[in-house]
């Protein structure tokens, strides 16, 4: 039996893998970690327990996110869990030489909206952050998906993963959309036939007209919504133009 062409999941992949295990996880690389103030505190305190410093800080990008405030952002946070753990971010950030974006300054905002914005999310890139919607990076040609506390401990630490690799699904939707019919829609149309856990276990990648018709936004937020149907991240195939582009001649 002929053996299937290589994806561009399975490019990107195959070249973040560090080490293979045999009939085990992959030790795979990771190019940039968002943390955010819910997930990082216990992650942190097992770096402090264990004596380990941040392996590569310049790869690590933090933001306030969870908690904060959507207006008011120079006012204290009134709720003491919350207000504890932004700052714990803060000074976990500075202790180890990460780049913070706190409250009230001008690049803070959605962990998984702030590296499209600023330029930190690339093609090609492996991608994580404690955060489940962490898949929103696919739209940009990379892979990235969310973790557990224990992982960002863990990427802190040695800047990799144990990760078994998903498998593939490939979703092709062509034709055009109705007046008022946005990607949102395509996406929930999709979960609605495939169910909520129709996807578990697997990396998805999105082609067809219709996703190449879409905006950047559009295809983050079909992204984004990828998890809602049990995938562990999700990209469009138009990610292979992306990479192209950023490929060294």
């Amino acid at each position: 039996m002929s053996q299937q062409p290589a994806t561009l999941f399975d490019k990107v992949w195959d070249a973040h893998v560090v080490r293979k295990i045999e009939d085990g996880p992959d030790v795979f690389f990771i190019d940039r970690h968002f943390i955010h103030e819910v997930t990082s505190p216990v992650a942190f305190l097992g770096l402090e327990n264990r004596r380990l410093q941040v392996m590569f800080p310049h790869k690590t990008f933090a933001t306030a996110d969870h908690n904060t405030p959507t207006i008011n952002q120079h006012l204290p946070v009134s709720d003491p869990l919350s207000a504890n753990q932004l700052k714990a971010l803060e000074t976990n950030s500075a202790k180890y030489g990460i780049s913070h974006w706190g409250l009230g300054n001008p690049k803070n905002g959605i962990v998984h909206v702030v590296g499209p914005e600023n330029g930190i999310t690339l093609p090609g890139m492996t991608i994580v952050c404690g955060d489940s919607h962490t898949s929103t990076h696919g739209a940009f040609g990379a892979i990235a998906f969310g973790i557990g506390t224990s992982e960002v401990e863990m990427v802190l630490s040695s800047q990799c993963i144990m990760q078994p690799k998903p498998k593939k699904m490939l979703i092709n939707v062509n034709g055009k959309l109705g007046k008022g019919v946005t990607p949102k829609d395509v996406v929930l149309y999709i979960i609605a036939q495939l169910t909520a856990a129709g996807a578990t276990g697997y990396f998805i990648e999105y082609a067809g007209e219709v996703f190449r018709e879409m905006s950047m936004e559009g295809r983050m937020t079909v992204c984004n919504m990828s998890i809602e149907m049990g995938a562990r991240g999700a990209h469009d195939r138009a990610g292979r133009n992306y990479l192209r582009l950023y490929q060294r001649p």
